[in-house]
């Protein structure tokens, strides 16, 4: 299954190419679309019209509190293609960044599809990761 990823302003333009060539080719970045500083609204409205799974570090905005708390701009949407959240307990820099994208990668190569679901991938301060899936809304 190829999905069609945004890659928001918060994370690197690079994870663009890790999508690419992990088969996802419709993928781009807001910079690639001129919608770099656009309101979170306003991106939420862009995503849902062009069926777009949004990857992101600014998880509480579109996901709501997580798991137990599922909110945020993509809950108050009918039908949406998926959130992805990356983030870790440590500085997200460009390589911890392509580390956990190719992480979320790998569990997008097993679904086929994240309709009204967020797939968090998380690493904690012991250096774990933990990956969650879990719909939005529930």
């Amino acid at each position: 299954m190829s999905f069609r990823l945004l890659i928001d302003e918060c994370l690197s333009p690079e994870l663009v190419r890790l999508a690419i060539d992990a088969g996802h080719v419709e993928s781009t970045c807001l910079r690639d679309r001129g919608l770099l500083g656009a309101k979170d609204w306003a991106l939420m409205v862009y995503v849902v019209a062009s069926d777009f799974t949004l990857v992101t570090n600014n998880a509480v905005d579109f996901r709501g509190e997580g798991a137990a708390a599922p909110g945020g701009l993509h809950a108050k949407q009918g039908v949406h293609a998926g959130l992805i959240c990356l983030d870790s307990f440590h500085p997200l820099d460009i390589d911890r960044q392509c580390d956990l994208f190719r992480i979320a990668l790998g569990e997008l190569a097993a679904v086929s599809d994240l309709v009204n679901q967020a797939l968090e991938v998380y690493e904690d301060e012991a250096g774990n990761v933990i990956v969650q899936t879990y719909d939005i809304p529930r």
